[in-house]
This record gives C-alpha cells, sequence and structure tokens, in this order.
C-alpha cells in the first residue's frame, strides 16, 4: 500500500507514539499539546510543559513550534523553535517520541513545500558579527577594528 492510499487515525494525519501506543488523531488545522487537560493533544508526563508545543497546518505541511517548554522540542533530533515537519519525520516532545504521518497533498500542498524556518535556529546559534562577515582585527592596539571579510 502506497503512502497516500493510507488512512490515518485524523483527517490531518497522525502521530504515532515510538515504542507503541495507539496514532494521536491530528483533527484540526492547528493543535496545541501540552500536559493540561485543555490542549488538543494532553501528554500526561511529568517533563512536558501545561502548553509545551503547537502544530500548524501551512500550505499542506505541519509546522511545529516550541512555546518555551522546559524540557525543549527536537526534530529528527535537532533542538528546534519553529521547524516544518515533513512526513515521516520524528518529532521529540521533552524525550516523548512520536513518528508524524500526513500526506500533504491531501492536505492540500502543490509544487514545492513552503520554505523550512529551522535555518533561524542554525543563524541565531552564531554571533551577530559572525552573520554580518565582520571579523576582529587581531593586533597589538588598545583600539578593537574591525574588517569586513
Amino acid at each position: 500500500m502506497s503512502e497516500s492510499d493510507q488512512d490515518y487515525a485524523g483527517q490531518y494525519g497522525q502521530l504515532t507514539p515510538n515504542g507503541g501506543g495507539d496514532p494521536i488523531p491530528l483533527l484540526k488545522e492547528r493543535l496545541t499539546i501540552g500536559r493540561r487537560g485543555e490542549c488538543d493533544i494532553a501528554l500526561k508526563f511529568k517533563n512536558v510543559s501545561s502548553q509545551h508545543c503547537r502544530l500548524t497546518l501551512e500550505q499542506g505541511y505541519w509546522f511545529i513550534r516550541d512555546l518555551n517548554s522546559r524540557n525543549g522540542l527536537k526534530v529528527d533530533g535537532r533542538s528546534v523553535i519553529r521547524k516544518r515537519v515533513d512526513p515521516g519525520s520524528v518529532v521529540a516532545i521533552a524525550r516523548h517520541e512520536y513518528t508524524l504521518d500526513y500526506d500533504p497533498f491531501k492536505l492540500g500542498a502543490y509544487g514545492p513545500p513552503p520554505a523550512d524556518d529551522d535555518f533561524m535556529d542554525e543563524m541565531m546559534r552564531s554571533s551577530l558579527m559572525d552573520r554580518a562577515g565582520i571579523r576582529k582585527r587581531k593586533d597589538n592596539s588598545s583600539s578593537s577594528r574591525h574588517s569586513i571579510d
């Protein structure tokens, strides 16, 4: 059976717990995930924040955003703040791993996927001077001079 023929637990796909368990249906285009009962997807684990993250469907693709959680969010093993989650990617919510299963074309995607925000995480890890291409010049004077590489 091809992926496009697969039935998912919810209209918009599913989160499948890695290591076993029932799939969690994705029933709307915007979902909050957290420990609180008011969340669209309630994960009753002590290390999951009360409102941990948000899933949003954009142009047929799911995007996930960390909502200032204590224990973070990873997609395919990399810490993220906001990222496009492609079908089959592994999402770790405070170390609890789920595979996100969905078909972008059934959800309205066409053409290339929308831009991924992951590059922002990489960019924010470098200093402003590095991003601007400015390096400190090494010299013996007391004043700090800069040059553009």
